[in-house]
């Protein structure tokens, strides 16, 4: 138990200190920038990237989904427009893809230092997060017509911090939890990237009451800052890439793991050397056939 709690203590204090370190990239412009929420300590804002001109938006006869796309850094850092996430941006959109980046609340913003006694904090923090995006989600619904967006195809994504928004999103709306009720009854993503990202519990193993959207999880087996297996403490639990993967296997629910052996936190940055594989997960996706699982070993 001792071992169980320092591991916790430590995993979340690396969470909070986790940073962006890749060199900086040129700012691309957004193709518009909407105010999609108004809280009582901020305004929130979306960045759209449209496709770039003359690339091809559609697999086969169909749209290639819009992705929301949620930044890293701890829940005390980073911002929509950061520079780490430019070349991304600039490679998805070269490959027909519409980016939607967003504002979220930062609820561990000021935190020099994060122990178990704050774990609700951090709980927190990610459903504010989640919360976030949600409303983003919502305003998206509610002015697809204007984004050019088809509410059946939305992906959500992101890294580190975000990745672990997209993956709590996703099992809270699976869930029915309150947070997911902005959203309409019968809404759904079309998948789920996560690049380095998990899951908190404080209701014990992880429990899906409707099948997940298809997830694309990539992670460091070495990951100290996002846990790449899981931390149990009582009934708090912050499940990694690998834990999720069990839990997928067992009920059938369809994923893409792509675990890189011995790697740290820095797969949390590897979106924009991957994006041959985020095309085949979200051609998978918008296939009529039914969606195969696969788990791969990378090592470099």
């Amino acid at each position: 138990m001792k071992t169980e709690i320092t591991t916790f203590i430590a995993c979340l204090g690396l969470l909070v200190g986790s940073g962006n370190s890749l060199a900086a990239r040129e700012i691309i412009a957004p193709d518009g920038t909407y105010l999609y929420a108004r809280r009582d300590t901020c305004d929130l804002y979306m960045d759209v990237y449209d496709p770039a001109e003359g690339s091809d938006t559609k697999f086969g006869t169909k749209d290639k989904p819009a992705i929301i796309f949620i930044f890293g850094g701890g829940f005390a850092s980073g911002s929509r427009n950061d520079e780490f996430y430019q070349g991304w941006f600039k490679a998805m959109t070269g490959l027909g893809f519409r980016i939607i980046s967003i504002d979220y609340r930062l609820g561990l913003k000021g935190a020099e230092k994060v122990g178990v006694g704050q774990a609700r904090e951090l709980h927190h923090a990610i459903l504010l997060a989640v919360e976030d995006l949600f409303s983003a989600t919502a305003f998206m619904i509610d002015n697809a017509e204007q984004l050019g967006i088809d509410t059946g195809n939305i992906v959500i994504s992101g890294s580190s911090a975000g990745a672990i928004t997209a993956m709590q999103a996703e099992y809270e709306l699976c869930n029915g939890t309150p947070v997911s009720e902005v959203l309409p009854e019968d809404f759904r993503y079309a998948g789920v990237m996560s690049f380095a990202g998990a899951i908190f519990s404080d209701r014990g193993k992880l429990r899906y009451k409707k099948s997940p959207a298809p997830a694309l999880m990539l992670h460091g087996t070495s990951d100290k800052t996002v846990t790449y297996k899981q931390i149990r403490f009582f009934n708090l639990g912050f499940f990694g890439s690998g834990a999720i993967t069990k839990e997928f296997k067992k009920n059938g629910y369809p994923y893409h793991l792509y675990h890189y052996a011995g790697k740290d936190h820095e797969v949390a940055g590897y979106m924009e050397k991957t994006t041959d594989l985020q095309c085949r997960f979200l051609e998978k996706c918008s296939s009529d056939e039914a969606f195969k699982s696969e788990e791969t070993a990378i090592k470099e």
